[in-house]
C-alpha cells in the first residue's frame, strides 16, 4: 500500500495540457459529514436494503459502459433502485476530471485506482472512503491491499484483474528459433533479441504512432528499483527523472531502439498494428498490458490464442511484473452531500463484489478476485498468467507516484527524433515537480 501523506488538489492533467481545477479547499478528515449531512464512515447498508425511489448514476468510459449490466439488472431486481450507466466520451479521463473540476459529479465512476489518479480527482474531498467494505476480506490477500489508496485512505474498489506490464510473445516464433524457456530478467531478454535479430526475425514490436504505450519499456526496467522505494524518493524530490536510474532506463531503451532490434516502422506503427504484427509472427515479443490481450481476443478466439500467445513479466533482477490498473478495473463512489445516495452507492459497491460478483464473473468472462468465487470456462492461459504474475507484482509510476507526467509524450518524441534522452528526462521532471508542486507535495 502506498503511504505517501499528500495534500490533494484538484488537479487535472491529460496530453500534457492542465485543466481547468478548483483550488484546493484543504484536508477533509475521511469520518467528517459530508456536505449536506452524509458520512463518509457511514457504516455499510445491508446489500438487498430497499431503494424504490433512488436513482443511481455511474459514469463509463466507452470501453466500460456495459461492464455492469449483469450487475445492474440483479441490484435492481433486489433492491428496487433505478441505475442509470452515462458514457462519458473519449478522452474519459479528461472529460471526467472537467466535470468535477466544475462540481458536476456521479454517484459512482469507472476509475484508474492509482494514486496519481485518485489524486486528479481530488479523492479526500470528492470521493466516498470505502474502509472496512465488507467485500474485502472475501479478496485475494495479494490483490486486497494492490491498489486504491491515498495514503492509508482506500477510494477506490477493485472489479476485476488489475493490468500488468510485460511481454506478450509468439509462442510459434520461439518454438521455430529453438527457444525453450522464456527470458529470466531483461538482460536475457535483450541477448535473446539479439539473437532472433540474427536470424532474422524482429525481436519487438512497439507502437510510436499511438505514443501511450511507449512508456511501459522504461517502467519495466524501473521495477526492482520501485520495489526499494524509487518512486517515494521521486515523490520527496530526493531522486529525480533525471537521475542516474531512470535516465538509464530511458538511455537503453533508446540504444536498442538503434541497435535494430524492433520493427523498420516504429515511427508510424499503431496499438493495432502490434496485435497484428504478434499474432502474424512479424514479430517476436511485444511489451504491453492487458488491454493488448483483449485487442487479440478480438482478432482471434481461444483456441488459437492458447496455441500463439504466451506472456512472461520481466524486470531486472528477474520475472516480476509492474502492475498499472485502468478504468476499467475499478469504481469509485463520489461525495454528493447527499446522504442516501452515498449510503445507495456504497450498498451497489456491496453487491457487486458481495452477491452479485458470481454473476458478474461469468458474464464479463473474467477472471475472479475472490478464492471462493471460480473463473469462467475457457479463458485464455496468457490471461491466466497475467493474473498469476500480480502477487509478486510491484506498482507502476501511474500506482506509486503521486503525479503522472507524459512520459510517454516525450519518449515518442524521442522515438521520432524531436527530442533526446536527457530532453525527456528534463521535459518529464519538469512536469513532474509542477504537479506534485500543486497537489502540496513536500519537497516541491
Amino acid at each position: 500500500m502506498k503511504k505517501s501523506l499528500v495534500r490533494a488538489a484538484a488537479v487535472a492533467l491529460t496530453a500534457g495540457v492542465a485543466l481547468t481545477a478548483c483550488s484546493d479547499p484543504g484536508v477533509q478528515d475521511p469520518s467528517s459529514p459530508t456536505e449536506g449531512g452524509g458520512s463518509a464512515a457511514a457504516e455499510w447498508p445491508a446489500e438487498d436494503a430497499n431503494l424504490d425511489g433512488v436513482t443511481l448514476t455511474i459514469w463509463a468510459a466507452q470501453n466500460s459502459n456495459k461492464t455492469a449490466d449483469p450487475v445492474i439488472a440483479g441490484f435492481e431486481e433486489l433492491t428496487g433502485a433505478t441505475v442509470e450507466v452515462v458514457t462519458i466520451p473519449d478522452p474519459y479521463e479528461q472529460g471526467i476530471q472537467t466535470k468535477v473540476a466544475t462540481g458536476d459529479k456521479p454517484d459512482l465512476a469507472f476509475w484508474q485506482p492509482t494514486e496519481s489518479q485518485l489524486n486528479a480527482l481530488n479523492a479526500t474531498n470528492n470521493l466516498l472512503p470505502l474502509d472496512g467494505a465488507p467485500w474485502l476480506d472475501a479478496m485475494d490477500p495479494a490483490l486486497k491491499d494492490l491498489t486504491g489508496f491515498v495514503g492509508d485512505t482506500r477510494y477506490a474498489a477493485l472489479i476485476s484483474t488489475p493490468a500488468v506490464q510485460g511481454v506478450y510473445y509468439n509462442k510459434e516464433v520461439f518454438a521455430e528459433a529453438g527457444i525453450t524457456e522464456t527470458p529470466g530478467n531483461i538482460e536475457e531478454m535483450i541477448e535473446l533479441a539479439r539473437t532472433l535479430d540474427a536470424d532474422g526475425v524482429t525481436p519487438f514490436h512497439e507502437m510510436a504512432a499511438d505514443r501511450w504505450g511507449t512508456q511501459w519499456w522504461v517502467q519495466i526496467q524501473l521495477a526492482n528499483a520501485a520495489k526499494d522505494g524509487l518512486w517515494d524518493r521521486v515523490n520527496a524530490n530526493e531522486e529525480q527523472f533525471t537521475d542516474e536510474t531512470i535516465m538509464t532506463a530511458i538511455n537503453n531503451y533508446k540504444g536498442w531502439i538503434d541497435e535494430g532490434l524492433f520493427n523498420d516502422d516504429i515511427k508510424t506503427a499503431t496499438f493495432e498494428d502490434q496485435g497484428d504484427a504478434l499474432l502474424a509472427g512479424d514479430a517476436a515479443m511485444v511489451v504491453q498490458v492487458n488491454s493488448f490481450f483483449g485487442q487479440l481476443q478480438a482478432k482471434a478466439d481461444t483456441a488459437e490464442l492458447d496455441e500463439k500467445i504466451g506472456f512472461f513479466p520481466i524486470s531486472p533482477e528477474g520475472n516480476v511484473g509492474t502492475s498499472i490498473p485502468d478504468q476499467s478495473n475499478a469504481v469509485v463512489a463520489f461525495k454528493t452531500g447527499d446522504a442516501t445516495q452515498e449510503a445507495a452507492a456504497k450498498q451497489f459497491l456491496s453487491y457487486w463484489l458481495g452477491d452479485g460478483y458470481a454473476d458478474f464473473v461469468q458474464a464479463a468472462n473474467t477472471i475472479s478476485l475472490q478464492p471462493d468465487v471460480s473463473n469462467p470456462d475457457g479463458v485464455p492461459q496468457a490471461l491466466l498468467d497475467v493474473h498469476a504474475s500480480l502477487a509478486d507484482s510491484v506498482g507502476s509510476m501511474q500506482s506509486l507516484a503521486v503525479a503522472n507526467p507524459d512520459l510517454y509524450i516525450n519518449l515518442a518524441d524521442m522515438i521520432q527524433g524531436t527530442k533526446t534522452p536527457q530532453q525527456v528526462g528534463e521535459a518529464t521532471q519538469q512536469q513532474f515537480a509542477e504537479l506534485a508542486k500543486a497537489l502540496g507535495a513536500e519537497g516541491f
